[in-house]
């Protein structure tokens, strides 16, 4: 049963008491300070004391460092990590006591249900620069956006950010369709490939998940495209909801002007059906880099933004952690770090490497997964 089938739109009414099986990871603390923040009581267990168990406990949350079916105590729902296995004491307690369990990245796709706004980044590559922009963007327009990426930004210090707005911004990845746990009013598709080939049959596969995802877009949402994109396009085909798309080389509604290079990065004009929306100045590089620009000044559009915050956003962006990072020089050689291991994200990398006008490259390749 999928989660779409099973989805319980009332889980969280009446709920005073939450409680977390493996609190002090990195994906279940920030969720610990939205519902905090909300004023549940949360508890938590896990197994061994961390800085994260011990903020958790600053804030007021009981920790307890070992699992045991007592510490649910008179939990109302419990949210459990990944790694947290069925044998596992709390988890069954929670079943046989009819208490409603859920994963973390189910719960994750409920808490979003708590914003006005949603902001989904979906795609096969670039989710995590192109979330990172919008989050620099919404930040500038003083917005105060909860956020959750999958890698670190700088400005934040983390991946994650709990902020006071009434706006989420989420990177959203397809792996297990564990994007359909969310509810975007927003929805960002960059591009659709083959990938993670290990849980989905093929290409159409992949498409009918992005599709789902579009799918769950309100009325009053946004559904943001790559028009560049033919398997994006061609997943959203048909699609009741109306389609906003950004593109380069295909006739979209946000597209660039007066694209030139300082130094090897892009300025270029943000239009918007045909008006001027802002002019921006990237300190990243590569023709992706446009591209993901331009995703992140539609969803802004989409919010209503004016075009000075998608241009102090984007003026202010220097890349997120492990996405083209400059390491340092060693021996005279520049050393950058990518998380680069899907074909086109290496082709990609390579391509803007090449154009920055270095005499050789030398590439150390790590594979991600067998």
């Amino acid at each position: 049963m999928s989660f779409i089938d099973s989805y319980n739109p009332h889980l969280l009414d009446g709920v005073q008491h939450v409680h977390f099986i493996g609190c002090g990871g990195s994906g279940t603390y920030p969720l610990i300070q939205i519902l905090h923040s909300r004023g549940l009581t949360i508890s938590g267990s896990d197994v061994e004391e961390t800085k994260i168990t011990k903020a958790e406990r600053a804030m007021g949350v009981t920790v307890y460092l070992e699992h045991d079916a007592a510490h649910l105590g008179d939990a109302q729902l419990v949210v459990y990590s990944a790694a947290i296995h069925d044998e596992n004491p709390e988890l069954k307690a929670a079943r046989a006591r009819g208490i409603p369990a859920v994963e973390r990245s189910v719960m994750l796709g409920y808490v979003s249900r708590m914003y006005s706004h949603s902001v989904c980044v979906s795609g096969t590559h670039g989710k995590t620069t192109t979330t990172s922009m919008c989050t620099h963007i919404i930040m500038a327009a003083r917005m105060d956006p909860t956020v959750m990426i999958g890698g670190t930004l700088p400005a934040i210090g983390s991946g994650y950010r709990v902020g006071k707005g009434e706006t989420i911004i989420l990177e959203s990845c397809e792996y297990c369709n564990s994007f359909l746990s969310f509810f975007p009013t927003v929805a960002v598709i960059l591009n659709v490939e083959e990938d993670h080939l290990d849980f989905f049959k093929d290409l159409a596969d992949i498409q009918h998940s992005f599709r789902r995802f579009a799918e769950l877009v309100p009325p009053a949402g946004s559904v943001i495209v790559n028009a560049d994109n033919a398997s994006a396009m061609e997943a959203v085909a048909g699609l009741e909801h109306p389609i906003f798309t950004f593109g380069l080389d295909h006739t979209a509604d946000c597209t660039a002007a007066n694209l030139t290079e300082v130094d090897g990065r892009p300025v270029f004009d943000v239009m918007i059906r045909g008006e001027k929306y802002a002019r921006v100045e990237l300190h990243v590089y590569g023709h992706h880099n446009v591209l993901n620009a331009l995703a992140a000044a539609s969803a802004a559009w989409a919010l209503g933004l004016p075009g000075h915050a998608v241009e102090t956003g984007l003026a202010s962006f220097t890349g997120a952690g492990r996405r083209f990072e400059h390491k340092g020089t060693y021996h005279g050689a520049e050393v950058y770090d990518d998380y680069a291991h899907h074909p086109d994200e290496l082709h990609a990398l390579f391509t803007t490497a090449k154009e920055m006008g270095y005499e050789r490259l030398v590439v150390a390749f790590q594979p991600h997964t067998y």
